[in-house]
């Protein structure tokens, strides 16, 4: 009997009355009992009965790593694990089938519209987003599986309230790479019951992983390609590992190849930028490279030193670029690193997007995006990501430009950089905070917020594609400039008061609607911005407050 026979076979069996088991709070709708098998709920079972303790522990850690900084220790390169970093032999394994040529990466949610937008877009890779571009709503979650599921077998339509058909029609399609929540975000409409009877909500990382891979794996590898994940908000090795272990037990549970799973790690929390080596060599055996997710590197370098002096206040959001130092030396120690080691070095995404009404808009986006990606596949970036269809060939121009025929530039050992632990942590732009930068921070993340609360997790606002990450810059960035007693180039101090009068002001402007969050989206941003206390992720209290059902 195989293992995965054994596993069916287990659902057949009662019940427990104590754990492990996995029970569901959430509604039922069309369709879900689709995903929300015995079988994959059994699966889940396993994978929180093996893995949720662990879950916890390395959150734990990361608390502890995040008072240190904040109390004064620098993150710094690991001494217990400078032989791995010394050992020039390693390597990682690399692309799987389908994978070889990333060289145009397509982002977004996984409702059924933007699925079959997604594979008929003609990008190499489809980012199928379940974490910052997707809202977790319980329909969404679920939904988000059932549109993966249909696209994977080439089944997906959809028809929009307006009438118009949707359906996969390009030959070929892109390698979907799908992102399951981070490690810090729960499901709460699913619940995890130990083999203690200790009881609480589902890890959210685990559900939309396990899931996905329960149903798609084995589907994925007969149609020639694979189960790939794009594996976000790390912080550390030892999170890493937790993930390969993850990535080992579901290979022998599903029946499929060592190494028939493949990641690629976001680095986009700063004590992850001094990890990256240690990241590839623990998931060696899954991993296929690194990304530089450049908007959640920002929020975190923010967030750790939010409350540790002036020296780390950075000014408006729009200054922040790719080319300021501590931005720089993180992108070029990245494509370094991956090279080094075998593995794919993939870019970020710039957030102008085009206006199919507006030509002007459309110009100056292709232009931002077309330099930025100029400069990504010039540094050695085997690949980069777009937010819309349309910046697909002015992407890929640029990365044709340098790659030619090739499918990436690996063999690119980019040894002319040199990247200390004093270069991840200059943060010195030079530019100071205005206030049209603390009223854009205000308006965007009220905007975006209240989208998200409507079940919107990638939102256009004002020819900018945001998510939660970059709505967590605008709030973070509103929480220290108060907090470190910063003033405009104005002249105006920053205070609570002064930044709650714009709140106000800015609510009222906004154009309402039937059915519009404004209040609960002004409520929750003035609680992550101007509260007293900073949480760590602002999708944090807003799903529990507001997502879960009652």
């Amino acid at each position: 009997m195989t293992t995965t026979q054994a596993v069916q076979q287990q659902t057949q069996t009662a019940t427990p009355a104590f754990g492990p088991r996995i029970d569901v709070t959430g509604r039922p709708f069309d369709r879900s009992d689709e995903i929300l098998t015995p079988e994959a709920l059994q699966f889940l079972t396993e994978l929180h009965d093996r893995f949720a303790s662990t879950r916890h522990e390395r959150l734990a850690d990361r608390q502890r790593r995040r008072y240190e900084i904040g109390n004064g220790r620098d993150p710094r390169f690991r001494e217990d694990t400078r032989a791995i970093r010394e050992d020039a032999e390693w390597q990682v394994a690399g692309a799987g089938p389908g994978l070889e040529d990333r060289r145009v990466e397509i982002t977004g949610p996984t409702d059924p519209k933007m699925t079959i937008n997604a594979m008929n877009s003609g990008a190499k890779v489809w980012l199928a987003d379940q974490e910052d571009a997707t809202s977790p709503t319980w329909r969404n979650v679920i939904g988000g599986q059932l549109s993966l599921f249909d696209a994977i077998r080439n089944q997906l339509e959809y028809t929009s309230p307006e009438g118009k058909e949707y359906r996969i029609t390009a030959e070929r399609t892109p390698t979907i790479v799908m992102r399951p929540r981070g490690w810090h975000l729960v499901e709460k409409h699913i619940r995890f019951t130990d083999k203690h009877g200790q009881s609480g909500a589902a890890s959210g990382s685990l559900v939309d992983f396990g899931l996905y891979a329960f149903h798609n794996a084995r589907e994925l590898v007969s149609r020639g390609r694979g189960p790939y994940f794009y594996i976000a908000k790390l912080e550390s090795s030892e999170e890493a590992k937790l993930w390969d272990d993850i990535f080992t037990y579901t290979e022998q549970a599903l029946g499929l190849d060592h190494g028939t799973i493949r990641a690629t790690v976001l680095i986009e929390t700063l004590p992850a930028a001094f990890e990256m080596e240690e990241i590839l060599y623990v998931m060696r055996d899954h991993i296929a490279g690194l990304n530089a997710g450049r908007w959640d590197y920002i929020f975190s370098i923010i967030k750790n030193y939010r409350g540790r002096g002036a020296r780390f206040v950075l000014p408006d959001r729009s200054e922040v670029t790719m080319t300021v130092p501590f931005m720089r030396a993180y992108t070029e120690l990245l494509v370094q690193t991956c090279h080094k080691r075998g593995a794919h070095a993939i870019g970020g995404m710039s957030a102008f997007i085009p206006n199919r009404r507006d030509p002007e808009v459309t110009r100056r986006a292709e232009e931002k995006v077309s330099a930025d990606k100029q400069r990504e596949a010039t540094d050695g970036f085997d690949g980069t990501w777009v937010a819309h269809p349309d910046l697909i060939p002015v992407a890929q121009a640029e990365f044709d430009a340098v790659l030619g025929d090739r499918p990436n530039q690996v063999d690119r050992q980019r040894d002319d950089v040199r990247v200390t632990a004093a270069d991840l942590l200059d943060v010195r732009i030079g530019r100071d905070i205005t206030e049209a930068g603390v009223r854009e921070n205000v308006s965007i993340g009220i905007r975006y917020i209240e989208a998200w609360l409507r079940g919107m997790g990638a939102v256009a606002i004002d020819n900018l594609m945001e998510d939660a990450a970059t709505a967590e810059i605008s709030r973070s960035q509103i929480w220290q400039w108060i907090h470190q007693d910063q003033s405009t180039a104005e002249g105006t101090r920053i205070t609570r008061d002064w930044v709650a009068g714009i709140v106000a002001e800015t609510v009222e402007g906004f154009e309402r609607f039937e059915g519009d969050r404004f209040a609960d989206a002004a409520e929750l941003f003035a609680d992550v911005a101007l509260g007293d206390d900073f949480p760590t992720f602002l999708t944090v209290p807003a799903y529990s407050r507001y997502l879960v059902d009652a």
